[in-house]
């Protein structure tokens, strides 16, 4: 049993874009399908799907590579930052800039998973889950 499932469904990512894979099973967890559809919504994964194996519900994320070519995944570097071990948490005042802007940080706020810009836009802090550029 795993007991960090973003843990794991980040690792999934990254082994899949080193690997040069094309698409990518995770297990659907409410947090995993948040994160996931961040991802594709920024840009970083072209889409999200669940898809039923074996009686189990996955999510099916298709990669994404720069200009196509499948040597370069667009995903540099997705980092866990807040830990079962120990959490991190921010508040407004305190945001990350992740590669000074050009990289997104995935906070989990009372209202639900959001990017940190859009943390920003609803004043609101919570835990910094991860960093993706």
């Amino acid at each position: 049993m795993i007991t960090d499932q973003l843990a794991d469904f980040l690792t999934r990512i990254r082994n899949a874009g080193t690997a040069r894979k094309i698409r990518v099973d995770v297990t659907k967890t409410k947090m995993n399908q948040s994160v996931a559809n961040i991802l594709a919504s920024e840009g970083y994964v072209k889409s999200v799907k669940e898809v039923d194996v074996e009686g189990r519900t996955y999510l099916r994320v298709f990669l994404k590579y720069e200009n196509g070519d499948i040597r370069k995944p667009l995903i540099k570097s997705l980092k866990r930052v807040s830990k079962p071990g120990l959490r991190r948490y921010v508040n407004m005042a305190t945001f990350p800039k992740v590669m000074s802007g050009f990289g997104v940080a995935i906070i989990s706020t009372s209202k639900g998973i959001m990017t940190d810009k859009d943390a920003r836009k609803s004043r609101m802090g919570g835990e910094h889950l991860c960093s993706v550029w």
